[in-house]
C-alpha cells in the first residue's frame, strides 16, 4: 500500500534499532490500547490476567511500580491510586455499604474522618471513632454489621502507635477485615501482612516519591477476593494514575533505603535535644517513651521515620506557638512531610473528636535532609519567638 505523507505521521514505516536495554524502566504514555484481532478486545481490568485493555488500568510504568510496591509488602497484588486520599476512599467505597458500621481510630487523618462524617455518612455507613490505644478492647466496639477496622498507625499528628496484633486478633474472630494507613513507616518500617493486617494503604506521595513532586497512592492486599472487589471498584471510580508520576516514584525507591536512614538519625537527635528543652512539655516521637504506645513501636517496628509532634508547655499564646513557626527559616509551612525539605505546622486540638487536648500547643515537625545541626540552631533560635 503506498500512503501518502500525511497518512505517514500517523503510520510510519520507520524502523530503529532492536535491543536497548536500560536501567530505568520506560515511561509508557497512552490511553488506548490496541488489540490483535476484534475478538481479543475485551474491557477487563486486571491485566496480570488478560493482558493489557487500557491506559486507565496501568500501562507497564504503573504496573511496574505496583509490583514492586507489593514485593516490598509481601502482598498478593497493589493496586495503585492518584493520591493516598483516594486509595483510603478506594478501601472504605469497596468494601462499604449501605447499613454497613465501620470503625476508624479517633487519631486518623483528618481526610479520612471528613470522609467517614460527609460521604459514607450520605450513603449509609455509620462511623464509630476508637480510642487509637484500645488494642484488644476494640472488640466491644465490633457489632454485627461491622465491615471493617481501620487502622494508622502511628496517628496523624498526635502519634499514638496501635497494638495492631491485639486490633487484628479482635476483628478476625468476628470475621471482620483489618486496613492500616501505613504510610509513616514507607511500607517498610512496620511489616502490616506479617502483623495479620488485610489491606495495607501508604501514601507513594511521601517517602517513595520523596521529593514532594508527585501525588501516588498503593493499596496492597494478601488475599485475591479483596484484590478483585478493590480491582472492581478502582475502574468504576476510574482512579488513573500518571506514568510520568510512576517514574518518579520509581526513582524515588532507589534511595529510599538511604533517605529513611539519615532521616531517622536526624529526627532522632532532633526529637532528643527538643525533649530537654524546658519550653518543651512533651515530645511525641514513636521511638519514645514519652509517646503513646511507643511499647508497640518497640515492639513491632525496625526503624523510626521523620515525621513527630512536639507539645509546648502551657504558657505561650496561640499567637506566640504561631511566631516560632514563623522565625523558623529552614522549616517551610506546609502539610504533607518525607521530603527533602523539613516542615513545621501548627494544629489546634481541643478537647473534641478523641484526641488528647493540647490546644494551640501542638507543632508537627517533618525532618529533611538539611544538617541536623543547621536544623537544631534554626529550632533554637526559633524558640525565642515564644518569649517575644
Amino acid at each position: 500500500m503506498t500512503k501518502s505523507w500525511q497518512t505517514k505521521l500517523i503510520h510510519p514505516d520507520a524502523t530503529i534499532p532492536a535491543g536497548y536495554r536500560s536501567l530505568v524502566p520506560a515511561v509508557h504514555r497512552g490511553s488506548t490500547t490496541v488489540f490483535p484481532s476484534a475478538s481479543a478486545a475485551t474491557d477487563q481490568w486486571d491485566q496480570h490476567a488478560v493482558g493489557y485493555t487500557y491506559g486507565l488500568y496501568g500501562t507497564p510504568t504503573a504496573l511496574e511500580l505496583a509490583a514492586r510496591i507489593c514485593e516490598l509488602e509481601g502482598g498478593v497484588r497493589t493496586l495503585l491510586c492518584p493520591g493516598g486520599q483516594s486509595a483510603i476512599a478506594l478501601i472504605e467505597l469497596a468494601l462499604l455499604g449501605a447499613g454497613d458500621h465501620l470503625l476508624v481510630p479517633a487519631s486518623v487523618y483528618y481526610p479520612n474522618r471528613k470522609l467517614a462524617t460527609t460521604l459514607l455518612a450520605r450513603f449509609g455507613v455509620r462511623t464509630t471513632f476508637y480510642d487509637p490505644l484500645l488494642g484488644a478492647g476494640i472488640a466491644g466496639l465490633i457489632e454485627e454489621t461491622t465491615r471493617l477496622v481501620w487502622c494508622e498507625s502511628p496517628g496523624s499528628i498526635t502519634m499514638e502507635v496501635q497494638d495492631l496484633p491485639a486490633i487484628v486478633a479482635a476483628a478476625h474472630a468476628r470475621g471482620v477485615p483489618v486496613a492500616l494507613d501505613n504510610t509513616w513507616s514507607a511500607g517498610v518500617l512496620f511489616d502490616a501482612f506479617a502483623h495479620g493486617v488485610d489491606i495495607t494503604m501508604q501514601a507513594l506521595t511521601k517517602y517513595v516519591g520523596g521529593h514532594s513532586d508527585i501525588l501516588l497512592g498503593s493499596v496492597t492486599v494478601r488475599d485475591p477476593a479483596l484484590y478483585a472487589r478493590l480491582g472492581d471498584a478502582r475502574q468504576v471510580l476510574g482512579l488513573s494514575v500518571s506514568p510520568d508520576d510512576c517514574s518518579l516514584a520509581l526513582r524515588g525507591l532507589q534511595t529510599l533505603a538511604v533517605r529513611l536512614s539519615a532521616i531517622e538519625r536526624s529526627a532522632l537527635v532532633i526529637a532528643q535535644w527538643l525533649a530537654e528543652r524546658p519550653e518543651i512539655e512533651t515530645v511525641l516521637h514513636p521511638a519514645f517513651a514519652s509517646c503513646p504506645g511507643h511499647v508497640y513501636w518497640a515492639r513491632d517496628f525496625s526503624g523510626s521515620a521523620g515525621l513527630f509532634s512536639i507539645v509546648f508547655a502551657p504558657g505561650p499564646s496561640r499567637a506566640q506557638v504561631h511566631a516560632f513557626v514563623d522565625a523558623l527559616t529552614l522549616f517551610h509551612v506546609g502539610y504533607s512531610w518525607a521530603g527533602v525539605n523539613s516542615l513545621a505546622i501548627a494544629y489546634e486540638l481541643g478537647s473534641g473528636r478523641g484526641r488528647p487536648p493540647y490546644d494551640h500547643r501542638i507543632v508537627r515537625l517533618s525532618i529533611g535532609l538539611e544538617s541536623t545541626s543547621d536544623l537544631i540552631a534554626d529550632l533554637d533560635q526559633a524558640l525565642g519567638a515564644l518569649g517575644r
